[in-house]
This record gives C-alpha cells, sequence and structure tokens, in this order.
C-alpha cells in the first residue's frame, strides 16, 4: 500500500484531524535507513488498517519537523489528534512497527 507524502497544507486535515490514529514518519532524501524502513511501513498499512499511514519529507517540511522535535531519521510518530502516544527513530522491524500500534 502506497503510503502518502503530506504537506504543512495539508497536515491538520490529514493528520491531526484524521479523527483515527496515525503513524507519521519523517524521513529524508537519501538517507538509506528511510528509503529501508518504506517497505515495511507498507506492509504495516495493508496490516493494521484502523491506522493511517503518512510521511513527510523533513527537508521539504523543515517546520513540521521542527514542531516534533524530529532531528534523526527515519523518526515515527503514533498520534491520535494532538496527542502523540509514540515517538521512535531508526529502522524498525514489521514486528516492532505492528506492536508499536497497539495502543
Amino acid at each position: 500500500m502506497e503510503i502518502p507524502k503530506i504537506t504543512g497544507d495539508h497536515f491538520q486535515t490529514e493528520v491531526t484531524g484524521a479523527g483515527r490514529p496515525v503513524l507519521l514518519e519523517f524521513y529524508q532524501e537519501g538517507c538509506q535507513a528511510c528509503e529501508a524502513q518504506l517497505p515495511i511501513l507498507e506492509q504495516a498499512a495493508e496490516e493494521a488498517c484502523d491506522v493511517k499511514f503518512c510521511r513527510v519529507d523533513a527537508g521539504e517540511e523543515p517546520e513540521l519537523a521542527d514542531r516534533y522535535g524530529v532531528m534523526e531519521f527515519p523518526a515515527m510518530l503514533i498520534l491520535n489528534g494532538e496527542k502523540i502516544f509514540r515517538k521512535v527513530t531508526g529502522r524498525q522491524t514489521l514486528e516492532t512497527v505492528l506492536e508499536y500500534l497497539e495502543m
């Protein structure tokens, strides 16, 4: 499942106003760990249908990365509305991502 890329213009609607939990990945172009994480997140999105998955290119949207204190990549936040339930950095396994989604 392809994970949509979110910009600051659509952040409120797509993430904080989604009405369900969101796994938000911050990545940077050229980051090998970020590239390796993407297929894992795509598989997790297929398995966790009750969670919305989105990505933010931190190079294009530095204000969003700053807002959430993201300085390492990839970084994943699990949010519901404005509330952050979990924040992790670095490449994660599918099993670990799915465990994180068990709120």
